[in-house]
């Protein structure tokens, strides 16, 4: 079972092959890419929006809604957000934190009654950085086929133990996100997807974007689908009400996405005060930070700033990268889960932008013998792997539903990918034993735990 609505570090081992270009990004060019990228990940169906300024400079879908009818995907296709819905979820709450109906130093049993004394330390603002310790562990714990309610969520959550102190590490949780909706609800009496529907889909037009339905008819719903050892299969079936939480259950288009970018840049829905404190990277108790704010990744590319998210669940993968320096967005919808959506977003810019492409990468040559201490299986969350192996002299990584990608070394400890924007760098302890390695993206670094 894929990790409840992705991160945004979903799929991080693809390669991306870059086509350079001139600045005038031909369409011819980008059509090419996409489709090269779409064969080579098996992506039955893609949307994209490229937005300069809030403006669509193009707009296109490629493949398959739906594979079992050979329904055409275009830019009206709706898609399933997996985790880009977290942006939602925390502008909702700005919003009423500018209303003054609650605070981020809020802690949440102010607003959740049944809040365990072991959460007595949580804000609303650990929910929204992935700062609260809550944990990861929901998903597992509980059975994906049943309903459940809000009360009961907070229960079982509230059966688990945290997975560190509140504020002292940064780890992605989505049940803080279904903690945030379930807290909106408290506030305000309402249902975050309605809050949603009132205060930002109806104002800014976002004529399809909706809180997940399976019962209702929805004109141009794509079809969701996923790997299994190279075959293409539906998406795994998850109890309705799992499908409304708020950590990413949303469906969407290029073209609603689009009109949210072109808020972004305006005072519509927030003060621009309120958008910058969403754009600041989230500060630990021992003063570092992490590069994500709140909703938001928060990275550059080629030096040039960037706030973007990820997000894959049930049959979809999803991006949409802010490359705010340059006033460019690229969005990329897919139909399929377990893909690195990112690193195709970022492909796309760098054929409008030359300044955004990817940077070639220097390989070296290492004794071979190096990489057996490094070799193993890595799990960056419950249910996704990636394992590590060494065929001869060359060196391979493969994640959990991915086809492989060889990995070359730039030093004795660091590795990439040619030529995503993935590096791998290995950690060890005081003893020489590897422990962890740390994938390093535009987004930020991963640390992911070996264990085997």
């Amino acid at each position: 079972m894929h990790h409840h609505r992705g991160s945004a570090a979903a799929a991080l081992l693809g390669l991306t092959f870059f086509v350079a270009s001139s600045a005038s990004a031909q369409a011819g060019k980008v059509d090419d890419y996409i489709k090269a990228e779409m064969q080579r990940r098996n992506i039955p169906g893609l949307s994209v929006a490229v937005v300069r300024n809030g403006e669509i400079i193009q707009a296109k879908g490629y493949g398959l809604s739906n594979v079992e009818l050979n329904v055409a995907a275009t830019p009206e296709t709706i898609y399933q957000s997996g985790s880009i819905g977290k942006q939602f979820t925390a502008t909702l709450v700005m919003m009423l934190v500018e209303e003054g109906k609650l605070s981020l130093d809020d802690h949440i049993g102010k607003h959740i009654p049944d809040a365990p004394a072991l959460w007595k330390d949580i804000t609303v603002r650990h929910l929204l950085t992935h700062t609260s310790g809550l944990s990861n562990h929901l998903y597992r714990k509980i059975n994906l086929r049943q309903d459940y309610t809000e009360d009961e969520l907070v229960k079982e959550l509230a059966a688990l133990p945290l997975d560190f102190q509140p504020g002292e590490k940064w780890n992605y949780s989505n049940p803080g996100y279904v903690m945030l909706g379930i807290l909106i609800h408290k506030v305000t009496g309402k249902f975050y997807g309605d809050l949603l529907r009132e205060k930002i889909f109806e104002p800014l037009g976002m004529t399809t974007t909706r809180i997940i339905d399976e019962a209702d008819i929805i004109p141009n719903r794509a079809d969701g689908y996923r790997l299994v050892e190279g075959e293409l299969k539906n998406q795994n079936w998850v109890a309705p009400k799992l499908n409304t939480t708020a950590d990413g259950a949303l469906y969407m288009t290029v073209f609603d996405l689009a009109k949210w970018d072109a808020a972004l840049y305006s005072e519509k829905l927030l003060k621009r005060a309120s958008f910058d404190r969403m754009w600041t990277p989230v500060k630990l108790k021992d003063g570092k930070t992490e590069p994500y704010g709140f909703g938001w990744m928060i990275g550059e590319t080629r030096g040039h700033r960037v706030v973007q998210h990820g997000g894959e669940w049930q049959g979809f993968s999803s991006h949409i990268t802010r490359y705010i320096d340059k006033k460019l967005t690229v969005i990329v919808l897919t139909n399929l889960v377990g893909v690195d959506t990112g690193s195709i977003v970022d492909g796309i810019a760098g054929l409008y932008d030359p300044e955004l492409a990817p940077i070639e990468r220097i390989a070296i040559q290492i004794d071979p013998k190096i990489f057996d201490a490094y070799a193993g299986e890595y799990e960056l969350r419950p249910g996704f792997m990636i394992n590590l192996f060494r065929e001869g002299d060359r060196f391979w990584a493969q994640a959990t539903g991915q086809s492989r990608a060889e990995l070359f070394a730039e030093s004795e400890t660091a590795f990439f990918t040619k030529i995503s924007n993935t590096g791998i760098t290995f950690a060890k302890d005081a003893g020489g034993a590897v422990t962890h390695l740390i994938l390093r993206q535009n987004g930020g670094d991963i640390e992911v735990k070996k264990i085997k």
